[in-house]
């Protein structure tokens, strides 16, 4: 695909075809009672191959509500699929792959998502490893032109991984401790919940993005959303963070988000031993809340307060992630502009 950068290097794609939202159409139902069609949602993803013949539109899976305790692959041939659940905490799909149980980050995905234009609605993902056992992924995502609508993903250490490619998730919920969205991707949360959960050590760090090329026109931004504690943790003593750097040009910008006072002051963590911070790019604009004060924030030269609207215009859907040539015809809303 062809791709022109801006003066901050964000991509601008030319418009991809992707088939249309399903219009309340569904080709298959998984039910674990035997009701539907198929009662794993793996052999619906697998079925799909003989079960598809119009490739012109989206192929549709409904997960009735339960408990589906399966790890998911939506493999790399399998493109423009639409998976519906019941909704948060009613569909449920989990898993307990971690470094600690001896699966490495990359393969401990509950749900693994690689084909193009995939779709995710009402349902929640987990990884029940817990933070003992380290770095324990939920959704790992691959898919370019994806999106993901009211889903829930739920774990510890490292729950999401937005590992590469564009993608795109609305009234979503994230809940983790240490670097808990992360990845390589260009992806915007947007009118997201993000609840920070309480680590084995004093730190919790939200986002640790992986740009480490010039070239790449990766980033992760979240936009009108809301970062707090888990009402279910006790975050006394933790100290957490926005983020922190894992590659020399990671990329994060918080907008017009609430944060609330679990967040640390200075906003952002240095990684490790980590000493040129000059190329990064870190930003804040017109965040509100007890933790968006910025008067305390890392001295870093990569870090920006933005004041200008047309610099803070560069990470919006519609420009970052090309939103407007493809999130429409997926069926999820979203907000072009600031």
């Amino acid at each position: 695909m062809k791709r022109i950068e801006n003066e901050f290097g964000v991509s601008k794609a030319l418009p991809i075809k992707t088939p249309s939202t399903n219009d309340g159409r569904v080709d298959v139902v998984v039910a674990k009672d035997g009701s539907g069609d198929y009662k794993t949602i793996q052999e619906a993803i697998d079925g799909a191959g003989i079960k598809r013949t119009n490739r012109s539109r989206r192929y549709v899976i409904l997960v009735k509500q339960g408990v589906y305790n399966e790890y998911v692959i939506v493999g790399s041939k399998s493109k423009n699929m639409m998976i519906i659940g019941e909704g948060m905490g009613k569909t449920i799909i989990t898993g307990d792959r971690s470094n600690g149980t001896g699966f490495s980050t990359f393969e401990s995905a509950t749900f693994l998502a690689k084909g193009d234009g995939l779709v995710l609605k009402n349902m929640t993902i987990r990884n029940t490893a817990g933070p003992e056992n380290k770095q324990a992924v939920a959704l790992r995502s691959d898919s370019d032109a994806s999106a993901f609508h009211k889903c829930s993903f739920e774990g510890f250490q490292d729950t999401l991984y937005v590992r590469v490619s564009r993608q795109f998730f609305k009234e979503c919920e994230i809940y983790g401790t240490v670097d808990f969205i992360f990845g390589d991707a260009a992806v915007v949360f947007q009118e997201c919940q993000i609840f920070a959960r309480r680590p084995l050590g004093g730190v919790n760090t939200i986002v640790t993005q992986n740009r480490d090329n010039t070239n790449h026109t990766s980033g992760i931004v979240i936009h009108n959303s809301e970062v707090k504690g888990d009402p279910k943790a006790r975050l006394g003593g933790v100290k957490t963070y926005l983020g922190r750097p894992w590659s020399l040009y990671a990329r994060t910008v918080v907008m017009k988000t609430q944060l609330g006072e679990l967040v640390d002051p200075k906003g952002w963590l240095q990684w490790g031993n980590m000493t040129d911070i000059s190329s990064m790019y870190y930003a804040e604009y017109r965040n509100s809340g007890p933790g968006s004060g910025t008067e305390n924030r890392v001295k870093w030269p990569g870090f920006h307060v933005i004041s200008d609207v047309q610099e803070a215009r560069q990470f919006t859907v519609g420009n970052f992630i090309d939103g407007a040539s493809w999130l429409p015809e997926t069926g999820v809303p979203f907000s072009v502009d600031l």
